[in-house]
């Protein structure tokens, strides 16, 4: 195997230190920081997306892949720093207000951020105002809002209501998602869009903002 599938399937597998290791020694031997992140870590995580859409993978696998994927994005990204911007958009995701679970806003985040969008986390129990304020301060394309319990999903509501009454509902594409949550609450709310997991939501995603 070359360094693109071995990389790829240590980010698969969850093999951290190993991730490292090969993404370290390609860059050693003068391959692209572009190229390591792409063809290899973001293989990778893709291909853990794919297990996990078809039931081969569990939380505990997806966890440790995207842990491995993490270190090489510590690595790769100041030597990107440089390098023309090609994001495809800014995606701007949180836990709504009295919703201290984030786990599956981290997997979306880095799966999001695998498919090369910006993504800024604004964390866990995030207020309708501070959406609004990140509407406005940061100008992004999408907002992902994550509740993970029946009593916090209404609060999904709020945040869209707040963009509206602050004459900013309309500038973004708003997303939403959660084990409670259903295509259904998010036509039922005014949301743009409903991704039932990871892959899911990075495809919403792409459809939404006309990209691939």
């Amino acid at each position: 195997m070359d360094w693109e599938q071995d990389l790829a399937a240590a980010v698969t597998e969850g093999e951290e230190i190993r991730a490292e290791e090969l993404a370290r020694a390609a860059l050693e031997e003068g391959a692209a920081p572009r190229e390591v992140l792409e063809k290899g870590a973001v293989a990778g995580i893709y291909q853990t997306g794919r297990l996990w859409e078809e039931g081969d993978y569990f939380l505990p696998d997806v966890i440790l892949s995207i842990e491995a994927f993490n270190k090489v994005m510590e690595m790769v990204e100041p030597l990107l720093a440089g390098e023309v911007a090609s994001t495809k958009g800014k995606v701007v995701l949180g836990s709504v207000e009295g919703d201290a679970h984030d786990l599956g806003k981290n997997i979306v985040a880095a799966m999001l951020r695998s498919s090369l969008y910006e993504v800024i986390d604004l964390g866990i129990d995030v207020g309708a105002e501070r959406f609004v304020e990140a509407a406005r301060d940061l100008h992004p394309d999408v907002i992902g809002l994550g509740a993970y319990m029946t009593t916090t999903m209404r609060n999904m509501e709020g945040v869209i209501t707040a963009l509206r009454e602050a004459g900013l509902r309309d500038c973004v594409k708003l997303i939403i998602g959660g084990a409670p949550v259903t295509a259904d609450y998010a036509e039922r709310i005014g949301a743009d869009g409903y991704g039932a997991d990871a892959v899911g939501a990075v495809a919403l995603v792409d459809r939404l903002l006309g990209v691939s």
